[in-house]
């Protein structure tokens, strides 16, 4: 088979390039650098092509997709304050870069495509384990150009017959997440600052519950929708679980600082994932306990990362504060 990952530098799209060379796929990845890392590539740099583009803008790169039979659609840009900043990149890149994706593989024929998106399209729900059918309630502007990416590959499967499964991702975590960039997601920031021995920077009182989901679980997920015959669909994955912050302190073992909570983010994150078992016979595997203890034998990767404090993340977080209030 071959494959076409977007994004496959990236914390997650790394691992699916893994997996596929795993099951024999000959693979092209694409990505720009802008948050993906060319090292999460190192190991196995000699039996892909890599090719450096952005598919915001069409180019040369549409005419990889030539004889591909999946297109892994990862490649987006992330985080909340620079969405708020900068809407217009957000769009460029979630919007326009989809738009782009599946040109590409509707003129080229492949056969399926899977796009990552986001729950962040939910907001703040209602219900607790969110549903598919949950209304749209999107906070910030990166949930809204992930979810309108969403929208552009459930269209061009209905009008176009472009065979599509649209994953909705619960709070990923694991080895190879981002290290640099923007204040943003838990385990990037408690990792850096536990290698500082620094205390940890808790939002709120800490009591909110996310459903934390290991990046291996996210991949064998991908995988599955891949090769099942299932199109169309949108398809909540998670860790069938919901944690606390304060749970995942004690498993990584420190003090922790208490900081403002901020508007616009759910006491909540805790999927329904009863299609994925239905649809794609898809269930995790890797428990919070397992998950950082995995990361944490492997916590020298954030080394490097920036260490936030109360003061740094007080300024990376006034946008949010200003806009989101």
């Amino acid at each position: 088979m071959n494959s076409l990952i977007t994004g496959g530098a990236g914390f997650i799209g790394s691992h699916v390039v893994d997996k596929l060379l795993d099951l024999g796929h000959e693979i092209i990845v694409l990505d720009n650098f802008s948050t993906g890392r060319p090292q999460n590539l190192d190991h196995v740099k000699n039996n892909i092509n890599l090719v450096q583009c952005d598919i915001s803008q069409p180019g040369e790169w549409q005419h990889l997709f030539q004889n591909m039979d999946y297109i892994f659609h990862l490649a987006a840009l992330a985080d909340i304050v620079p969405s708020i900043e900068k809407p217009d990149y957000y769009y460029r890149s979630n919007v326009n870069g989809t738009f782009n994706v599946l040109e590409a593989s509707k003129i080229n024929n492949v056969k399926k495509i899977i796009y990552s998106a986001s729950s962040s399209c939910y907001g703040i729900p209602d219900e607790y384990p969110t549903k598919e059918t949950a209304e749209i309630r999107p906070q910030y502007p990166y949930a809204l150009t992930k979810y309108l990416g969403e929208q552009l590959v459930m269209h061009w499967c209905q009008v176009y017959e472009l065979s599509s499964i649209s994953l909705r991702f619960f709070n990923v975590y694991g080895t190879r997440s981002r290290t640099s960039g923007t204040y943003g997601a838990v385990f990037g920031v408690f990792l850096a600052q536990k290698l500082a021995g620094k205390p940890f920077t808790v939002v709120g009182d800490g009591a909110q519950t996310r459903d934390f989901t290991f990046v291996s679980d996210i991949v064998n997920a991908i995988i599955t929708a891949v090769q099942s015959d299932v199109s169309g669909e949108i398809i909540n994955i998670g860790s069938d679980n919901t944690y606390s912050v304060n749970n995942l302190i004690e498993l990584l073992g420190g003090e922790a600082m208490y900081i403002p909570k901020r508007p616009g983010e759910p006491d909540c994150t805790w999927a329904d994932i009863s299609k994925a078992k239905k649809l794609l016979n898809w269930q995790p595997k890797v428990s919070l306990e397992e998950g950082v203890a995995i990361l944490l034998d492997n916590i020298d990767y954030w080394r490097e990362a920036p260490v936030w404090d109360k003061e740094s993340i007080a300024t990376a977080t006034e946008k949010w504060f200003e806009y989101l209030s």
